[in-house]
């Protein structure tokens, strides 16, 4: 059996589920805290690692609000959040695999922050976004998807599969980008 990779966004709403969040307003402080015992050291400062980084926690519970079909979550920063239906489904389905997972990550650096901006820049000003805003993404060649990720018939097993993975993995909860890295990596083959 494969265990889920979960996202940020996907701990947040298993930590709001278990605080209650099925039926009552969370404070996003309380949400913050339950994160970090779920996912220790992934949402804290990387110059300070027992302090949480509450603008991170934010961002992530903002972009779970702002998921397509609805999203998971309603609510603000100011007024607390409530999981919708969508997001106590994932909850209850997800509860069981995450109790038995390590979350835990370190804080990206200043230099990793700097790749993802660069990185999601050049995808999003990428050829291949005309051609998908114009022809749909099921016109998109497997050399396009290719190009796509910088990878070509000289970047071949675990290098290729590396450089996938590194975007699937930073870009996959993006609202901008994500289901269109995760549909194009679908094309990309694994050779």
């Amino acid at each position: 059996m494969q265990i889920k990779s979960f996202a940020s966004y996907e701990i947040a709403l298993i930590a709001l589920y278990l605080l209650g969040g099925e039926t009552k307003v969370i404070d996003t402080e309380d949400i913050a805290f339950k994160i970090n015992k779920l996912a220790p050291g992934r949402f804290t400062w990387l110059k300070y690692p027992d302090q949480i980084n509450i603008e991170n926690i934010r961002h992530l519970l903002q972009n779970a609000k702002e998921k397509k079909d609805g999203g998971f979550l309603i609510g603000s920063q100011r007024k607390g959040w409530l999981l919708n239906e969508q997001g106590v489904a994932f909850a209850k389905k997800y509860l069981k695999e995450i109790e038995g997972s390590d979350l835990s990550r370190a804080p990206l650096s200043k230099e990793e922050i700097r790749w993802n901006n660069r990185e999601k820049i050049r995808m999003l000003s990428h050829a291949i976004m005309s051609k998908i805003n114009a022809q749909g993404i099921d016109n998109i060649t497997t050399q396009e998807a290719e190009s796509f990720f910088r990878v070509d018939d000289y970047v071949t097993g675990a290098a290729r599969q590396k450089k996938i993975a590194r975007i699937l993995n930073t870009f996959r909860d993006d609202p901008d980008i994500g289901q269109i890295v995760i549909t194009l990596s679908e094309r990309v083959p694994m050779k």
